[in-house]
């Protein structure tokens, strides 16, 4: 049997590591009070809590305009969605625009137009669309292949937020994003057991598409938006969607609306729903640029997504819609998806980088075990001078 020699024997562990050690082992396990407890503290920050409501203010914003819009096509038959985008799109150019147009030097208006202006008249194409293609599909499928197929907006926004603005998501936000879209699920659900499904839709499947291609074009647009506030100003931005959205939803109205907008029987009621769906609009455009500088474009459309429960919470007093637990139920899913997904920070694709694991450290006695090891495998070298003063050197 061999014996070991005082060189095999095992390294000494430091003090600190070895107080450490036993410091853990000791260690009592967590009870499931302080569990809790931690999870508390990690879930229910300032930072989540100002999220969660600034996603909310934008979640009323969406239902204003919702419940206006709602209001005008079943009371008064007045279906005009460019109309309504138009005079939102001037707000913002009397506005925004404005203020870029007093500035000087090189974030001015004309030095922007002569650098930028087509950027953004792909931009403002894009959202303009956006809006006229969701409200367009109401009137060609029904109520819940558009709050099923608008949800096909947020795996496009990610996609798209992971190659151009180079986030990194982990595993939690995949499951807040899915838990968020139970929540959907479960609102849609409801809507089909109060009877809010009665209408089949004249053409389904036009319907479906043009659902899907306004949440492809609002994806779109959303990462443009917090690519320009991140990294330019949100005065730019609202500023040029402003100017071009103006052009352009005024062509589209010219051409798509004006039969729609000369039989429109006009009265204080009306004027002032137009003018409660064009503030709400201009207070949510005004607001986003906002709270997606704070968080991201993805964590804003999953909070937004319960506006819809507040325009049915609206609806039971204005349009006398049938109430069903299930609401309530579908709304504490998205919101523990929303509170699930801000707990944990995305990263970007550096950062991903540069968190790597690094090699584990082997300890100072077994670096200096190891600068021992080397020592005694390199040769030995001898210099001697002779006699002309030549250096030379032997290895033995």
């Amino acid at each position: 049997m061999e014996v070991a020699g005082p060189e095999d024997a095992p390294c000494p562990r430091a003090p600190s590591e070895t107080a450490a050690a036993a410091a853990a082992a000791a260690a009592p396990p967590r009870s499931f009070p302080s569990l809790l407890l931690g999870i508390k503290d990690k879930l229910c920050t300032c930072h989540i809590l100002k999220t969660l409501a600034l996603g909310q203010v934008l979640s009323l914003f969406i239902c204003g305009t919702a419940v206006a819009s709602q209001y005008l096509a079943e009371q008064y038959k007045v279906n005009t969605p460019m109309l309504q985008s138009f005079i939102n799109y001037c707000l913002l150019l009397l506005v925004y625009t404005t203020m870029l147009a007093f500035r000087r030097g090189s974030d001015s208006l004309l030095q922007i137009l002569k650098r930028k202006w087509w950027k953004y008249i792909l931009l403002a194409l894009v959202d303009v669309e956006a809006n006229y293609t969701i409200v367009k599909a109401y009137q060609y499928t029904t109520l819940t292949s558009v709050q099923l197929l608008d949800c096909f907006g947020i795996p496009v926004l990610m996609a798209l937020s992971w190659f151009i603005l180079r986030a990194r998501y982990r595993l939690i936000h995949f499951i807040a994003v899915a838990v968020c879209l139970l929540g959907v699920g479960t609102m849609v659900g409801a809507d089909i057991l109060a009877g809010r499904q009665n209408s089949e839709g004249s053409d389904v499947v036009v319907g479906d598409v043009l659902v899907l291609l306004g949440a492809s074009l609002y994806a779109i647009s959303n990462v443009s938006e917090e690519y320009i506030v991140k990294n330019l100003s949100r005065v730019e931005f609202l500023g040029m969607v402003g100017l071009f959205g103006t052009i352009i939803s005024g062509l589209q109205l010219a051409i798509v609306e004006h039969t729609d907008i000369a039989q429109i029987q006009w009265n204080w009621k009306i004027v002032l729903l137009f003018v409660g769906f064009a503030l709400c609009m201009f207070g949510l455009y005004s607001f986003m640029p906002v709270v997606i500088k704070v968080t991201s474009a993805t964590s804003v459309n999953l909070g937004i997504l319960t506006a819809d429960l507040y325009s049915l919470f609206f609806g039971l007093f204005l349009f006398g819609y049938q109430f069903s637990g299930l609401y309530l139920l579908s709304f504490g899913v998205i919101m523990v998806g929303f509170i699930l997904y801000c707990s944990t920070p995305t990263r970007t694709a550096e950062e991903a980088t540069t968190s790597l694991p690094q090699p584990a450290s082997i300890g100072f006695d077994n670096l200096g075990l190891k600068i021992e090891e080397n020592h005694q495998e390199t040769p030995a070298a001898t210099v001697q001078l002779t006699k002309e003063e030549n250096v030379r050197v032997n290895t033995g």
